[in-house]
């Protein structure tokens, strides 16, 4: 699933999991970042008074740009 394209509904947990998955985050890992991200998408949006959608694929386009990243050894 891409991440490029516009998210018109909030994932629940578990997709978020199994997304994060995809993206290459360790699947021990992704119950407990998908936590974290719906979480911070709350606070962002809360900050920056943006709708919460905009605000995880913000930070979903980060996340993946950090792992491409750590892919390329960068």
């Amino acid at each position: 699933m891409a991440v490029t394209h516009k998210m018109e509904t909030l994932l629940d947990v578990t997709e978020l999991s199994e997304l994060l998955r995809q993206m290459g985050c360790p699947a021990d890992k992704t119950a407990g970042m998908a936590a974290q991200l719906d979480k911070r998408a709350d606070q962002l949006a809360a900050k920056k008074g943006c709708s919460k959608i905009e605000a995880m694929a913000h930070l979903l386009k980060l996340m993946r740009e950090g792992w491409a990243a750590k892919d390329k050894g960068l």
